[in-house]
């Protein structure tokens, strides 16, 4: 495996943004340290763009015929190294080399469940969903399923337009022979689909490390759910769910109303399953809490609306977005990748200097990624972390000038949950000569 050809750019035409990454990416594949011939292609494009997500497939297909294999999906945002692009009009893409043998590209047409029936055994999967899927949760769990690992890694579509989805491949497997054969075969050769799940699937052959990063802080300890309906938390740690989140938020129902509005707003939940501890001991969320939205009050009955069903038993944590955290942790988990690929070699200096921001510049990784995909909450990026591109350069600077692509998500995937305000970063790793 060799490093991967990646491009990225901007412009009010999406024929010449296809033009500015072709050349990109043909100086790529000159490269010897790069492959000259990929097979899998994995696109972004902005909303700005999605209108023309047929076309703009039909153009890269036909200029790069060796990538016969692509997935991908449209973004508020994409990504790529050390930039990100914001409502404009972008297009960020990476071809990666991995042979045809070891993933399988799957959709609504094209179930990873048929491509499991041949020979291929899939360990884990990139994933792209459309957020308006029905019984969204339960897919999620059921394809995870469907790997070794149980572990999916990618995000919700996200566009303040048409919400499309990339999926084409040479070995796509009918889900059924039958009078409607047809249309399936003309869908797979178009390639752009709305709706549903789609993605690619790779076996253990292919080296991926992926890491969760958390974009909020708890504001409070943890307590358990005692008492719930449905989305409504009634009492934690037998006390009323209100007046405990009152208390946290050191404020009262007295308060001005807009006060207390906007304090409430601000205010997230951290849920993690029964008897899991959702902080760190270093004051962060665990990477397995899922942060969601309070949606209302239930003055009634003393509960707080949350937007997730809820279960007796579940720890919850009321948090707040900060970027500070948000920083620290994305910075955490570049080191974990770092370390996971240099575990023997790694000195007891470059540990320590791992653990240092202003350090992280050594090119100690760099050689062995061939390529990454960072899918990260549409309400984090620049505005999140303090400046444009920020989130990025931080990837850069702990990282170094690997090749990139991503998106910016309506819900993140990972594992099996389905995140929020959080950062999937995983890695394809070079095996060492």
């Amino acid at each position: 495996m060799k490093l991967f050809p990646y491009a990225h750019a901007t412009h009010p035409s999406w024929r010449m943004a296809v033009e500015l990454v072709l050349a990109q990416l043909h100086s790529f594949q000159k490269n010897p340290d790069y492959a000259a011939n990929p097979n899998l292609g994995v696109l972004y494009i902005t909303d700005h763009y999605a209108g023309a997500a047929q076309e703009i497939l039909e153009a890269l297909r036909e200029a790069l015929p060796s990538v016969s294999h692509w997935t991908g999906t449209v973004g508020v945002g994409i990504s790529s190294n050390n930039v990100e692009y914001f409502d404009e009009p972008a297009l960020s893409t990476m071809l990666c080399d991995v042979e045809p043998s070891n993933f399988r590209v799957f959709n609504g047409v094209s179930p990873l469940s048929a491509a499991l029936k041949s020979d291929f055994s899939a360990n884990v999967a990139l994933i792209h969903a459309d957020g308006q899927t029905p019984d969204l949760g339960e897919l999620i769990t059921e394809l995870a399923q469907n790997t070794q690992q149980n572990y999916l890694f990618g995000g919700l579509s996200s566009s303040r337009s048409e919400v499309v989805q990339f999926s084409s491949s040479s070995n796509l497997y009918p889900s059924a022979m039958d009078s409607h054969f047809e249309y399936e075969k003309q869908l797979r050769s178009k390639g752009v689909f709305t709706g549903g799940l789609s993605g690619v699937a790779f076996d253990s052959s292919v080296k991926i490390i992926t890491r969760v990063t958390q974009g909020c802080y708890p504001i409070s300890k943890s307590r358990k759910i005692t008492a719930c309906d449905e989305h409504v938390v009634l009492m934690l740690d037998e006390r009323p769910a209100l007046d405990v989140l009152l208390e946290d938020l050191k404020i009262s129902m007295q308060s001005p109303r807009e006060k207390l509005l906007r304090r409430v707003r601000d205010t997230l939940v951290g849920l993690t399953q029964q008897s899991v501890e959702s902080t760190k001991k270093t004051g962060g969320l665990q990477d397995d809490v899922l942060v969601r939205h309070i949606i209302g009050l239930d003055t009634q009955r003393g509960g707080v609306a949350i937007a997730e069903m809820l279960k007796v038993g579940m720890q919850l944590t009321f948090c707040e977005r900060n970027t500070s955290a948000a920083r620290a942790d994305l910075i955490r988990i570049c080191t974990e990748i770092r370390e996971a690929l240099e575990p023997e070699e790694m000195t007891e200096l470059q540990a320590q200097q791992l653990n240092s921001a202003s350090l992280l510049n050594s090119p100690l990784a760099g050689g062995k990624i061939a390529g990454a995909i960072y899918v990260s909450c549409a309400g984090r990026g620049g505005p999140h972390f303090g400046s444009p591109s920020a989130e990025l350069q931080i990837l850069n600077r702990a990282l170094g000038d690997i090749p990139l692509t991503g998106f910016f998500a309506g819900g993140e995937i990972a594992h099996q949950n389905l995140y929020g305000y959080t950062g999937v970063l995983t890695v394809f790793a070079i095996d060492k000569v």
